[in-house]
């Protein structure tokens, strides 16, 4: 492979990919796209590796993968089972590793002998290699097949960091994995977070936020309960509160985080979501020190409540990073 160095984190040249697309591989070659007979033409890149969140990327389906990136990241690995068998051992392990992330990255496998245009585009300096897509930017992650366990480690903390940014988006399973469901339209539904949702059902929101945090204390990089537990905590401050008096007490005090923050939650439980926004990134820039971070800290659980992939969120990000840079 060529040897010129890592390009810089920004957009991937597509150019070398615009050709006629190669030959399918002979049968039992078992080639990146050698999915099921009968397979339709242009679906999207099917679920490989015993999970539903590892897919074989192909030439074809390349910007389609990197476009997945807006909703969750991407975790591109480079490999060649033929000439260094310990990078396909790399790829088996992030496989395997994106179940258990259920959805918080998608595994996309590249097979640089049979798409070598990928690797080009992307000026694969060697292999392995992990490179993270996040909203289609690329930047090197991994350059070694760790073992499984320190693969696992690297994995939990890379997720965490962006869990605590307030990105919390999810990948939905591929289809032909495990936990895929049957039919194109239909909703897939984990039982765990049943007893949370019931709950909700319920308008027992102390029980909710109780059945979240149980989940995110067995894994703090659930992404869905990380979301749901910032929903029912907005929840639970805005049922709790007097909104006449908690309006009153943030207009006589512009600069006191616990008040404006307690009303940032009234409007977003009102459906004011911009106004709550912008109220909070305002108070960031009035503030400095412990209230900044505490003011900064509830703003990003209010967009993981929201969602990350909500267009209001992504206007509210700009707006942060105005404030605090």
């Amino acid at each position: 492979m060529s040897q010129q160095p890592f390009s810089r984190p920004g957009a991937i040249d597509l150019s070398a990919l615009k050709r006629t697309a190669p030959s399918a591989p002979p049968a039992g070659a078992g080639g990146p796209g050698a999915g099921a007979p009968g397979a339709p033409a242009g679906a999207g890149p099917a679920a490989v590796g015993g999970s539903s969140y590892a897919v074989e990327v192909t030439e074809e389906s390349f910007q389609a993968v990197l476009e997945s990136s807006m909703t969750a990241p991407v975790l591109l690995v480079f490999y060649s089972r033929t000439r260094m068998p310990e990078s396909g051992r790399l790829a088996d392990d992030l496989a395997l590793l994106s179940a258990e992330f259920e959805g918080r990255f998608l595994a996309g496998l590249v097979d640089i002998d049979a798409a070598p245009g990928i690797a080009q585009a992307m000026q694969i300096p060697s292999i392995p290699l992990v490179v993270a897509v996040l909203d289609g930017r690329p930047a090197p992650l991994l350059q070694d097949a760790l073992p499984l366990e320190e693969l696992r480690t690297a994995l939990t903390q890379v997720v965490q960091q962006l869990t605590a940014q307030g990105m919390t988006g999810r990948h939905q399973p591929r289809q032909g994995g495990p936990a895929a469901v049957e039919g194109d339209d239909a909703e897939y539904v984990d039982p765990r977070y049943a007893p949370a949702q019931d709950a909700l059902a319920e308008g027992d929101v102390d029980r909710a936020v109780a059945e979240y945090q149980k989940l995110l204390a067995a894994n703090p990089a659930d992404a869905e309960a990380a979301a749901g537990l910032a929903m029912a905590k907005v929840l639970q401050r805005a049922l709790g509160a007097d909104p006449q008096a908690a309006r009153a007490a943030a207009d006589a005090s512009p600069d006191d985080v616990e008040a404006q923050t307690l009303v940032a939650d009234l409007e977003l439980y009102d459906g004011q979501v911009e106004q709550a926004f912008t109220r909070l990134v305002e108070l960031i820039r009035r503030t400095s020190g412990k209230e900044r971070d505490a003011a900064r800290e509830h703003l990003l659980g209010l967009f993981a409540a929201v969602g990350n992939d909500d267009a209001r969120v992504l206007k509210g990000r700009q707006a942060l990073a105005s404030a605090l840079f």
